[in-house]
């Protein structure tokens, strides 16, 4: 059970800086993906995502708090399915988005809450303005990977941010202010 535990606490650590024994997994990019949701007008609930992005997870069993996780994509891989829509959230209406404008989250802390759950404090930037976010995760596997024969690990977290904290704003209230974010991703240790 001790190991266990421990493992668990290890996988969801995904805070302060690494330190020696940490080990290194990569998100699975064909496994990872990012999916928003907003209300729009009160007509509907709009989803859009971000997915195939790479990030790293320094994991540490023997000191959790000093395990890590750090992620970058460019801003113009969001996939709304609707090539006008993503037009515009690239215009300047919202983003003013250029090539290689990236949206990053990189861990600054975590709050063990229980045997496979965890909050994630860290900075998301997007758009030019960093924020700190509490993200509450899940670890919902870890082990070999059956096909891989490696190490590998699976998360689910989610957090509700505002557009507008993010110079985002158009159109607030009435396409809502809050966005829902959820996340899930695999990450296999590095070689």
């Amino acid at each position: 059970m001790f190991m266990k535990t421990t493992l668990v606490a290890a996988a969801l650590t995904l805070g302060a800086t690494s330190a020696f024994a940490a080990e290194k997994y990569t998100f699975d990019p064909s496994h990872s993906q990012i999916v928003f949701t907003y209300d729009h007008l009160g007509f509907s609930t709009t989803t859009s995502m971000f997915s195939g992005f790479e990030g790293e997870i320094m994991m540490d069993e023997e000191e959790p708090a000093n395990s890590s996780v750090s992620v970058s994509f460019p801003v113009m891989d969001m996939i709304t399915g609707w090539q006008p829509r993503t037009d515009h959230f690239m215009s300047d209406d919202f983003f003013g988005a250029e090539e290689g404008d990236m949206v990053t989250f990189e861990s600054t802390g975590i709050e063990v809450t229980g045997d496979d759950t965890g909050k994630i404090t860290g900075d998301l930037t997007m758009n030019g303005v960093t924020k700190s976010v509490v993200l509450d995760a899940k670890l919902n596997q870890m082990g070999d990977h059956p096909m891989e024969n490696k190490p590998w690990a699976g998360f689910d977290a989610s957090t509700t941010v505002l557009r507008s904290d993010y110079n985002l704003g158009q159109f607030a209230p009435f396409v809502s202010d809050e966005v829902q974010i959820d996340i899930s991703v695999e990450a296999m240790k590095a070689e």
